[in-house]
C-alpha cells in the first residue's frame, strides 16, 4: 500500500477527533454562527486541534487546510496537503441528528491520495488510499449496481430538499432521502447505501475530498454537473458547481439528463 503510514495517521485522528464528538453529543451542544447559516461548536474546535496535532506529528513537513483554521497562503505551493472538516454535519450535531462525520484526506499534486470519513455515533469508519480500493470497517465497499434512474434512490441535503431545490427533479428517481453531512453522504453512496448523491448547493474542499476518494475507490466517481473532476488544493477553496456521485454509468445518464433539462 502506497500510503499506508498516511492511512494509519488519518485513521489514528479521525477515532480520536470522534471520541471528542461522543462526549460532546452526549454534554454541550452549543452553538454560534462563524457566518450566517454557518455555525461551529466546541466540538468542531476540539476536534480540530486533535486532528492537527496526530498530523502534524506524523507529516511535519505537509500543509494542512482545515474548515477550523486560518488557511496559510503557501499550502498552494506545497506537493501534499491535508483537507479536513473536524465535523462536517455541524447542523446534525446541534440537532442530535446522528448525520455528521469527521473528514480527512490527502491530496498530492491536487489528487485524493488518502481518504477517512468516520461517524462517531454509529461508529462507522469508511476509507480509502489511492489504487487500493475503499474500505468500511475493514471490509471492502463498493458502489451499488442500480440499473436506472428511475429505480434510483438519491441520498441529498435535508437544507436543499427543504428549500424546494430538488423539486427540477421531480418524477426522475425511485426515491430522494434526506441526509445531513456531504461526507457522510459520500460515504454512504460509497458503501451501496444509496445509488446517487447530488447537490445542487456550494461546498468546500474539506468536505468532499475523502468522500470524492471514497467514490473513486469504490468503482464510482464525483463529478461536476460539466462532467469534470476536481483538483484539490486550489486558493479558492469553494466549489460552487453542482456536484454528483455514484455509480459510472447511472452517474452519466443523469449528468447526460441534467445537461438536457431546460433551466427551472
Amino acid at each position: 500500500m502506497a500510503y499506508e503510514r498516511e492511512l494509519e495517521a488519518a485513521l489514528e485522528a479521525a477515532r480520536k477527533a470522534g471520541a471528542i464528538l461522543r462526549r460532546h453529543y452526549a454534554g454541550d451542544r452549543k452553538s454560534w454562527e462563524k457566518s450566517k447559516g454557518n455555525p461551529v461548536t466546541l466540538a468542531d474546535l476540539e476536534s480540530d486541534r486533535a486532528i492537527a496535532t496526530v498530523l502534524r506529528t506524523a507529516f511535519p513537513d505537509d500543509a494542512i487546510l482545515s474548515e477550523e483554521t486560518k488557511s496559510d497562503p503557501a499550502r498552494t505551493r506545497q506537493s501534499r496537503v491535508w483537507i479536513v472538516d473536524p465535523m462536517d454535519g455541524t447542523k446534525e450535531f446541534t440537532q442530535k441528528i446522528p448525520e455528521f462525520a469527521a473528514s480527512i484526506a490527502l491530496a498530492v499534486d491536487g489528487e485524493p491520495a488518502v481518504g477517512v470519513i468516520l461517524n462517531p455515533i454509529t461508529d462507522v469508519a469508511v476509507w480509502a488510499t489511492q489504487g487500493d480500493g475503499a474500505y468500511r470497517d475493514g471490509t471492502r465497499a463498493s458502489v451499488s449496481s442500480c440499473p436506472s434512474l428511475e429505480a434510483a434512490v438519491v441520498i441529498a441535503s435535508r437544507t436543499e430538499i427543504s428549500r424546494q431545490q430538488f423539486e427540477r427533479y421531480d418524477g426522475w428517481f425511485k426515491e430522494i432521502r434526506p441526509v445531513g453531512s456531504i461526507a457522510w453522504k459520500l460515504a454512504c453512496v460509497a458503501c451501496g447505501d444509496g445509488d446517487l448523491n447530488i447537490s445542487v448547493a456550494p461546498k468546500n474542499e474539506w468536505d468532499v475530498c475523502a468522500g470524492d476518494l471514497l467514490m473513486r475507490e469504490a468503482g464510482g466517481a464525483y463529478l461536476a454537473f460539466d462532467g469534470s473532476r476536481r483538483s484539490y488544493n486550489q486558493a479558492g477553496t469553494l466549489i460552487d458547481a453542482g456536484m454528483a456521485a455514484g455509480p459510472v454509468p447511472l452517474l452519466e445518464t443523469f449528468l447526460a439528463r441534467e445537461r438536457e433539462r431546460k433551466p427551472a
